[in-house]
């Protein structure tokens, strides 16, 4: 497919797509404002899903994606930065370099103050959660935010049904709530939650979550849950 250029704007591979993009430049104003880190990555993650849920196909999804970093780098703006920068630190791995190279072409451009934190995170304990031999199985893996101690902390919570099929994908803010909830369950034998090998999770996820047709509802956490899958041991 040949790039057409317009004189509204820089060349894409989907020029009929423009105003889409134009849609995600303008949202993106609110990004620099997010309290931090994680609150951008969720954001900018609801943006890919969105972008993958509605390509046909993965050259789709791909010609898409390098049209919104083209976009956004035209645009110049201080959101335009921080969605480049968080593209390239947790989104596809084959946006990612080309979407580093754009930030860095806006060097003169405010940067978010949580700029530097952007996908530079650890992994923590893994648990694993059954609620009952239908439901199938609930991983949470934890994740902190290097050289920020328990501040940032966060897990990445997936429901796996029958065949390791994502039923449920979801970014958790506040861990130590979830997993009170868990072990009050527990207690009342609704569920059982133990420690899981991070080694083994990690492939199960990595599997899971690159899979295909997945459910709708998983979409919107799907990029940055395959960002912190990868981290994972195994």
């Amino acid at each position: 497919m040949s790039a057409t250029r317009s004189s509204a704007g820089p060349e894409l591979m989907l020029p009929g797509l423009r105003e889409v993009y134009a849609a995600y430049v303008r949202e993106a104003g609110a990004l620099p404002s997010l309290p931090g880190p994680l609150e951008a990555e969720v954001w900018v993650s609801a943006q890919l899903g969105s972008l993958e849920a509605a390509a046909p196909h993965v050259q789709g999804r791909r010609a898409a994606l390098g049209d919104l970093i083209t976009c956004l780098r035209a645009a110049a703006t201080p959101g335009a930065r921080a969605f480049l920068r968080a593209l390239a630190a947790i989104g596809p791995a084959e946006g990612r370099r080309t979407a580093g190279r754009a930030a860095g072409e806006l060097g003169g451009v405010p940067a978010a103050p949580w700029e530097e934190s952007l996908g530079r995170v650890v992994p923590g304990q893994v648990w694993l959660i059954q609620e009952g031999p239908l439901d199938g199985d609930r991983l949470v893996c934890e994740f902190r935010y290097q050289d920020a101690g328990t501040r940032g902390m966060h897990a990445l919570a997936v429901r796996l049904s029958h065949g390791d099929v994502p039923a449920e994908v979801v970014i958790v803010g506040d861990v130590p709530a979830l997993m009170g909830a868990a072990r009050q369950a527990m207690q009342a034998e609704l569920c059982v939650v133990q420690p899981y090998d991070p080694a083994a999770v990690g492939p199960r996820l990595r599997s899971a979550l690159n899979g295909a047709d997945l459910p709708e509802d998983c979409y919107p956490a799907l990029a940055l849950a395959r960002h912190r899958a990868a981290l994972l041991p195994g």
